[in-house]
């Protein structure tokens, strides 16, 4: 509704695949806990798999461990919001990401 564009994927898996099918995608926004692949090994494998730097990715959680942010940051992740979490914020933080 806020004109973008967006693809949805059931899993870290699906999500990888619809990646490597869709070129142009500049933003991705993720959970965590997702069943065959989580979202973390999703990211990290966009970066080194698909030796992709530059797409932003979020991370939309109840997750907040330390462990987790760490691994976070090897797959270069721009934002960890944790749930819950208010739209309108998230909105203008994909705006900001895309404006730049």
């Amino acid at each position: 509704e806020k004109g973008h564009n967006v693809l949805e994927a059931f899993d870290g898996q699906d999500g990888l695949t619809r990646i490597k099918e869709n070129s142009g995608i500049e933003i991705i926004i993720s959970d965590v806990n997702m069943p065959k692949m989580n979202g973390i090994e999703m990211c990290i494998n966009i970066r080194e798999e698909l030796k992709n730097n530059i797409i932003k990715i979020f991370m939309l959680t109840a997750e907040s461990s330390p462990e987790l942010l760490e691994k976070s940051k090897l797959a270069n992740i721009s934002a960890w919001i944790i749930k819950p979490y208010k739209m309108e914020k998230v909105l203008l933080a994909i705006e900001k990401v895309l404006s730049k």
